[in-house]
């Protein structure tokens, strides 16, 4: 068996890999029950600034990259806090499309170090309540709210307006709330 050659087992099969499979469509063969990511989106909060980020949905948002992460926040006592908002939207025949879900995964990133922490199972728990239409903003202070629900509305008016009021609500009380 030489390099580079198939073998008999492996000629003209397909590696297996991850499937997103909608669910608006009838398939039921391999792959179904499939999470349907297309409707999932991600917002960095870095101080003051807010910024739709869809490199975090793959661990390769622009304060993610080149970084080293560890699960032991001690190894990060310089850090700045940054959040990643997991977003979800959805769409009503009535009136069209609206963020449904979000939920907020705090980071911690030295950029001068190259060293940060987070909670990669937080990050995969949060970005799923995001999916089941939950709002989970704890620990947002009220200039990082007041970021994110700029970034919301700037982003697409009409959106905001049809969402949620549970999600008016929460950012309303976090941005006059005063901080953590």
């Amino acid at each position: 068996m030489g390099e580079g050659r198939e073998t008999d087992k492996t000629a003209g099969k397909k590696p297996l890999s991850l499937n997103i499979v909608s669910t608006r469509n009838a398939h039921r063969g391999f792959g179904a029950g499939m999470i349907d990511l297309s409707n999932v989106s991600s917002i960095i909060i870095d101080g003051d600034e807010a910024y739709i980020d869809i490199g975090a949905m793959h661990a390769k948002s622009k304060v993610e990259r080149g970084i080293r992460f560890t699960p032991n926040k001690e190894e990060v006592p310089g850090g700045r806090t940054v959040w990643i908002v997991w977003v979800a939207v959805d769409r009503s025949r009535e009136s069209g499309a609206y963020y449904a879900g979000l939920t907020a995964c705090e980071m911690k990133i030295d950029t001068e170090k190259r060293i940060g922490w987070k909670i990669l199972a937080d990050h995969v728990n949060k970005m799923d309540h995001a999916m089941k239409r939950r709002f989970v903003l704890d620990g947002l202070n009220e200039r990082e709210a007041q970021a994110l629900k700029r970034v919301l509305v700037e982003h697409n008016p009409g959106m905001w307006e049809r969402s949620p009021q549970e999600l008016k609500d929460k950012l309303e009380q976090l941005c006059g709330s005063g901080g953590h």
